[in-house]
């Protein structure tokens, strides 16, 4: 546990008692504040009065008096479409709202770091898809390499849920644009930006907001290596911004499909093959075709994105090589869960957005597409460009019907439900073929999150008969 500085003493409020709330308020009472609780449910109130938490009673006359700040999980509004009526009450009182990514970047440097050989270091990592996999890679890279390393963030534990850091600690964080847009400290060492595709627009007030809101990370703080996905507009101009000039080695562009071979620094992936270069010449080339965690050009970004954000920890290019090969991948994004018959099963419920969706549906030659669920603003009309590829698309979920409106002259068949999508899809898929979901939508229609979607779809191919 990290415990939280410069609160002792003090009344801090809790809002939202999930793994990062809860985690928040160990790490404030652990380092002396007296955090007080709330949540909308009942359940979760019980649970934190039965952990030795006191209450926040929103229905005070003055609820936040002798409160220091007020501490906010990641799921609760706090600007827009409108912010929570307890935020609110905050805001307008001059209360100080903060998450658990500030209060992790408040107090993970301590006196001890003195004594170190090597400080430590944070690797953060945003952007709107392959941030899970760019975390993760990043993690299994440093490992690999014998490196002492803690994940944590929108992936794995709480940020206060870490170890205090040791000697030459790397700590890799997945920090979603909810995190990133309310922390009040950002100061990453190294700082990651995949993509930028359009997400969380009611949440951020349009792209502009949500664009903003993933900045942070590199404006707040000034990382000392940022590196920066630049095939979307919004990446080449946060490059330019932080850059002062074409040779400033500081950013590292990467991209997948361009080759990028100027003064800087750029590590890139065409034709399956990741270069890095460095001041005009290349210096490392890997071959990426067989890595059968990272298929396609979509995790080949990934790849870069990792590969560029430990090459300033000093990892020999031959040694982040091995690692590549030895990464599974992370379930539910582009997972490989089964091949039968000449017929593989990949599961791709990650897959919640048209951008990432055609990214799946570019990284496979002939797919039986298992789409829908509850589909986002806009629909699927711009994946045509991507369907060339697609046999024939089982459509699940509420959106099943809409999505089939937008798919043209595809081959289709609406199923409904995963169990359906499944059986016909594998009934009638051939050797060589891929059975892919990538559903283009939110679960929330027919399961809870994306997990259960891809652990359901999971389940029935693995229970297929043989032959």
């Amino acid at each position: 546990m990290i415990p939280v500085r410069g609160f002792e003493g003090h009344k801090v409020a809790v809002l939202g008692l999930g793994r990062s709330g809860l985690a928040a308020a160990r790490a404030l009472a652990a380092g002396g504040a007296e955090p007080l609780v709330w949540d909308d449910s009942p359940e979760a109130r019980d649970r934190a009065e039965a952990a030795g938490f006191a209450p926040f009673v929103p229905t005070r006359a003055r609820p936040f008096e002798g409160v220091a700040a007020l501490i906010v999980s990641p799921g609760i509004p706090h600007l827009y479409p409108r912010p929570n009526p307890i935020v609110a009450r905050a805001l307008a009182e001059g209360i100080p709202v903060d998450n658990d990514i500030g209060l992790f970047f408040r107090s993970w440097a301590t006196p001890d770091w003195d004594n170190f050989d090597a400080a430590p270091r944070v690797i953060a990592v945003t952007g709107s898809n392959g941030k899970s996999t760019t975390t993760a890679l990043i993690h299994h890279i440093l490992e690999v390499a014998g490196k002492p390393v803690q994940m944590a963030g929108n992936i794995g534990r709480g940020v206060l849920d870490l170890e205090p850091a040791g000697d030459g600690d790397v700590v890799v964080l997945e920090l979603s644009s909810y995190q990133t847009e309310l922390a009040r400290a950002l100061t990453p060492d190294i700082a990651v930006f995949t993509n930028l595709s359009p997400d969380h627009l009611d949440r951020h007030g349009g792209i502009g907001g949500y664009f903003a809101a993933k900045r942070r990370l590199f404006a707040e703080g000034g990382p000392d290596r940022a590196v920066i996905g630049v095939d979307e507009t919004e990446g080449r101009f946060l490059a330019n911004q932080i850059g002062a000039g074409p040779g400033d080695d500081r950013v590292i562009r990467v991209s997948s499909g361009q080759k990028l071979d100027g003064p800087g620094w750029s590590v890139f992936a065409r034709k399956g093959f990741l270069a890095e270069w460095r001041k005009g010449r290349q210096v490392a080339s890997i071959d990426l075709r067989e890595i059968a965690g990272l298929p396609g050009a979509h995790n080949h970004q990934n790849a870069c994105a990792a590969y560029a954000a430990v090459r300033p920890l000093g990892l020999a290019p031959k040694l982040i090589e091995q690692a590549l090969h030895s990464f599974a991948g992370l379930p539910h994004r582009s997972q490989l869960v089964r091949e039968r018959n000449g017929v593989r099963y990949v599961n791709d419920s990650k897959a919640t957005n048209v951008d990432s969706a055609a990214k799946a549906l570019q990284a496979f030659p002939r797919i039986r597409w298992i789409a829908g669920g509850l589909g986002k603003d806009g629909g699927i009309a711009d994946l045509a460009p991507y369907l060339g590829s697609v046999a024939k698309a089982y459509l699940i979920g509420h959106s099943a019907r809409d999505f089939a409106l937008q798919i043209g002259d595809t081959p289709h068949e609406i199923c409904e439900t995963m169990a359906q999508a499944v059986e016909r899809a594998a009934a009638e898929a051939e050797p060589g073929e891929t059975v892919l979901l990538a559903p283009a939508a939110a679960s929330f229609d027919q399961y809870p999150n994306f997990e259960k979607r891809g652990e359901d779809f999971t389940a029935l191919v693995q229970a297929l008969p043989d032959g």
